[in-house]
């Protein structure tokens, strides 16, 4: 079917070198840059009248006329490129001759002229070809496309055979469309194996788009001489007139083909196809029709690759919708990357296959029809031995993958896009095995053979119809869907290298909020230690006995801590002033709490001035209770407001009290009231020592304050110290659970002071499984200790009987699992007062007993 064949013995030499000589229609004269005649075809006798041999290194002039070369010279000056040929229609070439038409084209240093006796039809051929393709444009589908070609070229050559055959991804080939004359086999539908078409007739065939044989019986006309100076034959690759391989005479002969024309389909630079045809008698079309014929094929591709670039467009830009969803998907949730069933139904939708698998990070995800989990994974070495950044596809696995033919039923084809480097990860696309009947001309399984022309490959001899059965093969993955999985692969490279940035980012911004962290928890454990020690400085220098010193510093510390604890509730936001005065005063004053009487807007303080708020009420309290009204049967007005410049300003009152009169030694209580604000905060404080009573005025500057609310919330007082007595705990046993020493020294001194007879300390959940045997009154948990909790002796204690308390660093932080949802709480630092509240909650008999609240639930507390 090749419209041509080369000197397979020499396939390996480049240039390509054909058969000297020319077909017997037309002469062809070589000659140099200044016009001497190098070489001429020995039938130049037959159309001139002149001998070759005699012309040689002679001036063309003694050949042609003069004003011919004149033609010839300006339309040389048109030539642009290695590959372009020129044409002139009707020139007279020799006196007394008829006209020729012309071709000219470079062949090395020479310039080769071939002519052929004109024709006048050129304006009609030019003409038909506007109205040809204006016709093409109107098909509305490929199939229609391609047959209304073939039609056309028919019309214009007068073949009677026209065909549109096109090469597949191998070499292959295949009859898609065809034009007939009535009574003529059909070749429709047929496939031809790679080896019809050697690969370097099909490199000429993208060099010279055009090629005809005008009769297969004809005898060529030998070029003289046949070899130059340097012992080469002229390069007679873009040659209009150029013969005929005797192995291609004979594959047309096997054919029953005399005469055979052909056109080259070129679309974005590669070999489409052809236009192949084949006529029964010798037949040549005038030289007007042959490059009718040929500017038909240029305007042909063109017209094909724009309708394939325009599928392409509208396929792509379906892809690149469908892509885009994907990514945007999987940007929100990155899991869906490793959920083959998702990422195949949308990949899918562009891309068809019977099945998905996707592996990342080791973890493989299979869906639809896949290999198996261990025939999957046997495919990631051979596809890492392929290019790293490389999408690859097969349509036949089982040539890549020993043992894939044996699941060529569910996975046959494979596409394979590489979506990391590595190790690497992949997402695949199977399709399974595509079995189909397909229509040979000949046995392709004996292509070749050697023949009666010498060591040369012959063509097969049979082009009657072969059916073979296709297995083990699926449909190929298109050029289209490779463009669209390469942008796939690039999209989701991008996802993951983003989703891959944002984890480092993510480890980056945690390790400086960590390290942030660290270092604002050492500032403040600094500073809690200063102010710790700064109070104990201040406290031992008063002139007060040791247990009074000891009592003192508890109660500042306890008003720090509960300071701290209503700062943290608001983790570490503006805190209720109204919530600091009810703390200080609930912890102090207990049943007195309605000496206490507040009015005053609901305001936010900043935390940065909470502790300092909190100890100034605290000593006020403190001296209230022991010198002022509260040591008598008065009461305590504080009021506060919100003065236009946004500074905090109350006023402390206390009335029915003793007379007061000013301290004649300045105590830290005194210096703390009357220093604090002023020297933390910027503020002021008065504070006056009145016979009827003491009376203070304080200003807190406006950056301090927060805000005002305007729907204040409901504060409950805490719960007065009932049971506040040393013999709440006479004659019982308890036991308390702290990993801190220092901690545990001062719960278990808290505990005795209740009247605890004994107090077992354990440091850990082992040590108290120890302990947990002996005759057990009450348990104090800390419920972190260190690497564990205590939940699990909290278990067993509830399945003794054994009533407990919990204790915790945590404050209202603390989440308690639903089955300790009411077991009563104590916040760190322990304190006498606050241990008395919790034990109370549990029911505290007069008596001792067995057990607190022997037979308790865990799930219930009692009011």
């Amino acid at each position: 079917m090749s419209s041509f064949a080369v000197d397979l013995t020499n396939c390996d030499r480049e240039p390509i070198q054909f058969l000297g000589g020319v077909q017997s229609f037309g002469f062809l004269v070589a000659v140099t840059s200044d016009w001497m005649v190098a070489r001429a075809s020995q039938n130049l006798e037959v159309f001139t009248g002149a001998k070759a041999a005699d012309l040689l290194g002679r001036p063309l002039t003694e050949l042609f006329e003069i004003e011919a070369i004149h033609a010839i010279r300006n339309r040389i000056t048109l030539l642009r490129g290695p590959d372009v040929v020129e044409r002139l229609f009707g020139l007279t070439l020799v006196p007394g001759q008829p006209p020729f038409d012309v071709a000219l084209h470079f062949s090395g240093s020479a310039i080769v002229i071939e002519a052929e006796p004109a024709s006048d039809d050129a304006a009609e051929a030019a003409n038909q070809i506007r109205t040809l393709t204006t016709r093409l444009t109107q098909a509305d589908t490929k199939s229609a496309f391609l047959r209304d070609a073939a039609r056309q070229v028919r019309a214009i050559t007068g073949f009677d055979r026209v065909m549109v055959y096109r090469f597949d991804h191998a070499g292959s080939g295949e009859v898609v469309a065809e034009a007939l004359r009535p009574g003529v086999d059909s070749f429709l539908g047929l496939n031809y194996p790679a080896s019809d078409i050697p690969a370097q007739a099909r490199a000429l065939y993208l060099r010279n788009i055009f090629r005809v044989i005008a009769d297969v019986d004809s005898a060529p006309s030998p070029i003289v001489p046949a070899l130059d100076e340097t012992g080469a034959p002229l390069d007679q690759s873009l040659s209009v007139l150029r013969s005929v391989s005797p192995i291609h005479i004979e594959y047309l002969h096997n054919m029953g083909v005399r005469a055979s024309l052909s056109i080259s389909i070129i679309v974005a630079g590669r070999l489409w196809g052809l236009f192949a045809c084949h006529h029964y008698a010798p037949l040549l079309p005038s030289f007007a029709q042959r490059s009718a014929a040929e500017l038909y094929g240029q305007m042909f591709s063109l017209m094909l690759e724009s309708r394939e670039r325009q599928e392409a467009r509208e396929y792509e830009a379906q892809a690149r919708a469908v892509t885009d969803r994907m990514m945007a998907a999987i940007a929100q949730d990155a899991d869906l990357l490793t959920r083959a069933q998702w990422l195949g139904e949308m990949i899918m939708e562009t891309i068809p296959a019977d099945g998905v698998g996707v592996v990342i990070d080791g973890a493989v995800s299979l869906s639809g029809l896949t290999p198996n989990r261990e025939q999957f994974l046997a495919l990631l070495p051979v596809l890492n031995q392929m290019a790293a950044s490389e999408v690859f596809t097969t349509d036949c696995l089982a040539d890549h993958a020993p043992g894939a033919e044996r699941y060529a039923h569910v996975a046959a084809g494979l596409l394979a896009i590489p979506i990391s480097r590595s190790p690497r990860d992949y997402v695949m696309l199977f399709r399974s095995e595509r079995l189909r009947t397909v229509r040979w001309a000949g046995n392709p399984e004996k292509p070749v053979e050697y023949g009666p022309n010498g060591a040369r490959l012959t063509p097969r001899k049979s082009f009657e119809e072969w059916s073979e059965l296709v297995r083990g093969k699926a449909q190929p993955f298109t050029v289209s869907e490779l463009q669209v999985a390469r942008a796939v692969r690039t999209a989701l490279l991008e996802v993951v290298l983003r989703l891959s940035e944002e984890a480092g980012q993510e480890r980056r911004r945690a390790h400086e909020q960590q390290q942030l962290l660290i270092a604002e928890l050492n500032h403040r454990v600094r500073n809690i230690l200063a102010l710790i020690r700064g109070l104990v400085s201040q406290t031992r220098r008063s002139e007060i006995s040791a247990e009074d010193f000891v009592a003192t510093l508890d109660s500042r510390i306890q008003a720090l801590a509960r300071a701290h604890d209503q700062i943290t509730t608001h983790r570490w936001g503006p805190g209720r002033l109204v919530e600091l005065v009810e703390a200080e005063a609930g912890a102090y004053l207990g049943v007195r709490r309605d000496r206490l009487r507040l009015d005053g807007p609901d305001v936010l303080i900043d935390p940065t001035a909470f502790t300092v708020l909190a100890l100034v009420f605290h000593e006020l309290i403190t001296n209230a209770a022991k010198y002022g009204a509260l040591s008598d049967s008065g009461h305590i007005r504080l009021s506060w407001e919100v003065s236009d410049d946004g500074a905090l300003r109350f006023a402390w009152r206390e009335v029915g009290g003793p007379p007061v009169t000013a301290p004649t030694r300045r105590g830290f209580g005194t210096t703390i009231i009357e220093r604090s604000i002023p020297f933390e905060l910027s503020g002021s404080a008065e504070p006056r020592y009145l016979l009827g009573g003491f009376e203070a005025d304080f200003c807190v500057p406006s950056r301090y304050v927060a805000g005002v609310r305007t729907e204040p919330a409901a504060v409950a007082a805490p719960a007065p110290a009932t049971r506040q007595q040393a013999g709440v705990l006479a004659g019982r046993r308890v036991l308390l659970v702290e990993d801190s020493m220092l901690v545990a020294l001062d719960a278990e001194d808290a505990l005795r002071a209740l009247g605890a007879d004994d107090v077992l300390v354990a440091p850990s959940l082992s040590a108290a499984e120890r302990l947990i045997d002996a005759r057990l009154d009450l348990a104090v948990l800390d419920f972190n200790l260190g690497h564990e909790n205590s939940l699990p002796l909290a278990e067993r204690l509830d399945a003794l009987g054994v009533p407990f308390i919990l204790a915790t660093g945590y404050g209202e932080d603390l989440v308690l699992p639903e089955t300790l949802a009411q077991t009563p709480v104590v916040t760190k630092p322990y304190d006498e007062a606050s241990l008395a509240r919790r034990i109370g909650e549990l029911g505290v008999g007069e008596a001792p007993r067995r057990g607190l609240n022997a037979g308790a639930s865990l799930r219930r507390r009692d009011p």
